[in-house]
């Protein structure tokens, strides 16, 4: 068990962040459990890398002193596994928002689908999605997304070292990406879409390496706040 010195000095807290919970939600609750079971203060607990609330999987949290690593982690290699659907898009580039367009998806073959995942290996210009936490003007882009208000994005070159399809049904596709800081899989779902003369948006999402890092290593907020001491 670990005890209150222990987390002030530094811990790697390897958490598989549950659907619908923002990161930031997740850091608050370890946060406030490890407070709670050593009555005291104040900790410094920080995360590694956001995922959205509608993805799941390994949110690397650090306590105390390692929250100086935390750049470190932020900045390894990346992968998810997930479900691109072809066929109809969303403004939002995955399911937080509803579907705007359909397309055609007849003349798109499984041999055409797995050439097509060529082109976007590599380092790759991406554009990130309108509706992100990027700041533009002291604003988030999401912030203006929802107003309704017109924003030029700049694109941004991220890299791409492993892109398969490893299963597809119908218009799902399952894939699995490796890929560096700051690429965005909802982006990648879109422009995959559009490379295949059709419209595409991601439906599920799960991260499952940072680094070294791995899901499997991970624990649920629960179990890791089942194993703190209690009062």
């Amino acid at each position: 068990m670990t005890t209150e010195e222990e987390f002030k000095n530094g811990q790697v807290l390897l958490i598989d962040k549950p659907l619908t919970w923002t990161s930031f939600q997740a850091v608050n609750k370890l946060r406030w459990a490890i407070r709670q079971a050593f009555s005291i203060k104040k900790i410094k607990v920080g995360h590694a890398g956001t995922l959205d609330p509608l993805a799941t999987g390994l949110l690397v949290i650090c306590t105390g002193k390692m929250t100086k690593q935390i750049n470190t982690f932020q900045g390894q290699e990346k992968e998810y596994t997930g479900t691109f659907v072809l066929g109809s898009t969303t403004p939002s580039f995955d399911l937080e928002t509803e579907i705007d367009e359909t397309f055609s998806t007849e003349h798109i073959s499984e041999e055409l689908i797995h050439k097509t995942t060529d082109q976007f290996i590599g380092k790759i210009e991406q554009f990130p999605p309108l509706f992100s936490a990027i700041k533009k003007d002291g604003k988030r882009l999401y912030e203006f997304a929802r107003a309704g208000e017109k924003v030029e994005i700049k694109s941004r070159q991220v890299e791409i070292t492993e892109f398969e399809i490893t299963s597809i049904k119908g218009v799902e596709l399952r894939f699995r990406v490796a890929c560096s800081k700051g690429t965005y899989i909802r982006s990648l779902a879109h422009d995959f879409g559009k490379a295949l003369n059709s419209g595409a948006h991601l439906s599920e999402l799960r991260r499952t390496r940072i680094g070294d890092f791995k899901v499997e290593s991970a624990m649920t907020p629960e179990v890791f706040i089942e194993n703190l001491p209690s009062k």
